[in-house]
């Protein structure tokens, strides 16, 4: 498994970690059962404290996509191959909610490219 922390990323390293496990649950090169990395041995190999990839491994069980089993280690969740299903059931509340809010597509979607860090909302407040 190769994660990769960039330091001048605008996206904080547990997020950066959390998301390239994800990607590589939801995309099969991680399959269910697969052992992740102590979160010591992980934190060591990318410069990182151990509270970060902690919080990563955290946020990843929280929504599914691996398992603690004690002191037996973290583990890719059988479930955690589903992604693009949950994907879209977020997208879809989303979606609902947004459009409930009198928001265009657009600016649904501008918020979205904010959350992801692909754009500074405040920066972009002309596209409204």
């Amino acid at each position: 498994m190769r994660l990769k922390v960039e330091p001048n990323s605008a996206l904080p390293p547990y997020e950066q970690l959390r998301r390239q496990v994800a990607q590589l649950a939801g995309s099969g090169e991680l399959p269910a059962g697969t052992r992740l990395p102590t979160v010591r041995a992980l934190a060591g190999e990318l410069g990182l404290a151990a509270n970060t990839v902690a919080r990563a491994y955290r946020e990843l069980e929280t929504s599914g996509i691996v398992e603690t089993r004690g002191r037996g280690g973290t583990y890719v969740a059988a479930g955690g191959n589903h992604t693009a299903q949950r994907a879209r059931e977020l997208a879809d509340a989303y979606a609902v909610q947004t459009s409930r809010l009198g928001l265009t597509a657009e600016q649904s979607l501008r918020y979205v490219r904010a959350a992801l860090g692909l754009i500074d909302v405040q920066a972009d407040r002309h596209a409204e």
